[in-house]
């Protein structure tokens, strides 16, 4: 602990200190709170786009033999052209919320293209755009994340270190003060009680 002025003006300054710090604990506690839950809403979702994916690549497992049957490029076929997302503020914090994915046209000869493909290109786009969908989900839980261990860390702050401390240097000073308010009392009483003595001796010379 750091070594204070043990006077009234410090005294005044750790007790505005500490009305700040009692002030400002509750809308970190709030902030954490809010994080949390947005987390928990967050993986939920998460683990719900997962388990859609894990069907829709099984599922193309029946099928997705064919693809190295026929000549055709796949790749080329699901070329992305946009990702569309926006930014959601969660307790002061931006974090990116999935909207769409556009793909670039797909553009293969209708006739000499195998029955399945249009169905196939449908789907590997589905699996396709679900995995960036869970990636921008997980890159905002990791935001989330972040911002809740250095939320976390400021709340432990006020509450184990800054409004202790300040707490303890008020009943320090308070106490000095209180000695020093008795001490100059005393010294009060033994003075008057000297001048009345000397009157007393005076009057009796």
């Amino acid at each position: 602990m750091a070594k204070i002025k043990l006077t009234k003006g410090e005294l005044k300054r750790q007790r505005d200190a500490l009305k700040q710090y009692e002030r400002y604990l509750p809308t970190l506690q709030l902030k954490k709170q809010q994080l949390q839950l947005e987390i928990l809403h967050q993986l939920s979702l998460l683990d719900e786009k997962n388990r859609i994916l894990d069907k829709k690549m099984e599922q193309a497992k029946s099928w997705a033999g064919l693809l190295a049957e026929e000549a055709v490029d796949i790749k080329s076929l699901l070329d992305v052209h946009e990702i569309k997302s926006k930014s959601l503020n969660i307790a002061g914090v931006d974090i990116p919320i999935f909207i769409d994915v556009s793909f670039a046209p797909a553009d293969y000869d209708l006739f000499s293209a195998p029955l399945w493909l249009d169905l196939g290109i449908e789907n590997l786009r589905g699996i396709l755009v679900l995995r960036l969908e869970v990636d921008i989900i997980a890159e905002g839980i990791s935001i989330l994340r972040h911002e809740l261990k250095v939320t976390a860390q400021r709340v432990n702050l006020f509450e184990k270190v800054k409004i202790p401390e300040t707490e303890e240097n008020i009943r320090l000073i308070k106490i000095y003060i209180g000695d020093q308010m008795a001490n100059a009392v005393g010294r009060s009483k033994i003075a008057k009680r000297k001048i009345e003595e000397s009157v007393l001796e005076e009057s009796l010379a």
